[in-house]
């Protein structure tokens, strides 16, 4: 592993020394997964601690037998730990645990850089509803008028898409400053080791482009996943075959939806390996669908508990102010559920700060889980962890995991 934020893909195969992300397929000095490596690389400082199980650790090296297939992680020597997780295959809750960590142990930076990008987001988010959307002609015009022209409501539409999408394009570009500098923080916390704002910028902007094609693309072949999926259905309609667009159309949505889901998680690893491994948009997705496959239902789960983490705390977070919102636009409790009732500047500002606040702690954990998601598939698979130990001054470690199984617990 390279001794710096950015990493360099070690222990790849060689089906990744592609062209394209230029890099080898495995760096000088690692080894394959549970063998030793052959000394530290020649920039890194000589005084290393002693190997794991010598007299500088206080124990006796691993009894014979210790790791053999069945043995499970308690017959294992302690994994070392220098920062935030420990160096050998994760377990859904240490991951959760992990990405918290960083938050905690780094709060400086982390918070620094959620803090500034929900601000700015939330700050046009605002702007946006309170001078474009609540002035808007045609959706005065629609709150006031029950039953609608099909002209009234494009007209609505399009004035709502317009102006919403300054909103979304903001959004998106703060996504993926966030993402992109977080992810930073989170390679150094691993090692041990801390970053300040303006290093974790000058090491991200170089993949800012980058990671913003890669986070339109996979939303983009998503989108496009579930809508083939309704096109037989819609041609059905089309054709005036009422009851089998009915049906065509039930099984095509069902049928995408599954699709999409499927390609959001083969993908949902794209973005640290474009970040770490400095990787172009298409290897990164090439090496997150690598970096998946075997595992597609754990990345699934830890995604998707990590996402109700998130919706949990956020909710939890933005209710106070929602209701705070409600309160002071005028309205009471009854413009919480209906979609036509004006909002208030003071409703506006009340619900943005909830809305701040919120991102600002669910920005570090969403980037966090992801990142270590790609790092324990790649301790599975390729043996990280005896990379990480290197760059984190561990001499001797692989030694003692001679015999751990590839992918454990």
């Amino acid at each position: 592993m390279n001794d710096t934020p950015g990493w360099t893909s070690p222990g790849s195969s060689p089906s990744d020394g592609s062209p394209e992300s230029g890099q080898p397929s495995q760096t000088p000095g690692s080894a394959p997964h549970g063998g030793p490596a052959d000394g530290p690389p020649r920039n890194w400082s000589a005084q290393q601690p002693p190997a794991y199980g010598g007299a500088g650790w206080g124990g006796p090296s691993a009894p014979p037998g210790w790791g053999k297939a069945g043995g499970g992680w308690s017959h294992q020597p302690p994994a070392a730990k220098p920062g935030v997780i420990p160096l050998r295959p994760l377990g859904v809750g240490e991951i959760l645990d992990g990405a918290v960590t960083t938050m905690r142990a780094h709060w400086r930076t982390v918070l620094s850089i959620s803090l500034v990008v929900a601000v700015v987001v939330q700050l046009v988010g605002t702007l946006v509803t309170g001078f474009w959307l609540r002035e808007t002609t045609d959706l005065t015009a629609l709150r006031k008028n029950p039953e609608p022209t099909p002209e009234q409501l494009m007209d609505a539409m399009s004035s709502a898409l317009s102006s919403s999408g300054v909103a979304v394009l903001v959004d998106t570009l703060g996504t993926v400053i966030a993402t992109a500098m977080l992810m930073i923080v989170v390679s150094r916390a691993v090692l041990g080791r801390t970053v300040d704002v303006g290093e974790a910028w000058r090491d991200s902007r170089p993949q800012l482009l980058r990671l913003l094609g890669l986070l339109v693309l996979v939303p983009l072949l998503v989108s496009l996943t579930i809508v083939a999926g309704a096109a037989p259905g819609l041609v059905s309609l089309a054709a005036g075959l009422e009851t089998l667009s009915v049906v065509l159309m039930v099984l095509g949505l069902v049928g995408g939806l599954i699709g999409a889901i499927w390609l959001w998680v083969r993908f949902s690893l794209a973005a640290p390996a474009l970040m770490l491994e400095k990787q172009g948009v298409l290897t990164a997705m090439r090496r997150s669908a690598k970096l998946v496959r075997g595992s597609w239902w754990r990345v699934f789960g830890v995604q998707i508990l990590a996402a109700i983490l998130v919706f949990i705390v956020a909710s939890i977070i933005q209710m106070p102010a929602t209701l705070v919102g409600a309160l002071v636009s005028g309205e009471g409790i009854s413009a919480l559920t209906d979609p036509a009732a004006d909002t208030s500047w003071g409703s506006l500002i009340s619900t943005g700060i909830g809305a701040v606040i919120a991102s600002t702690i669910t920005f570090p954990i969403r980037a966090g889980v992801t990142a270590l998601i790609y790092l324990d598939q790649r301790i599975r698979s390729e043996a990280l962890d005896l990379e990480l130990a290197r760059a984190a001054g561990i001499s001797g470690y692989g030694e003692q995991l001679a015999d751990r199984p590839a992918a454990g617990g």
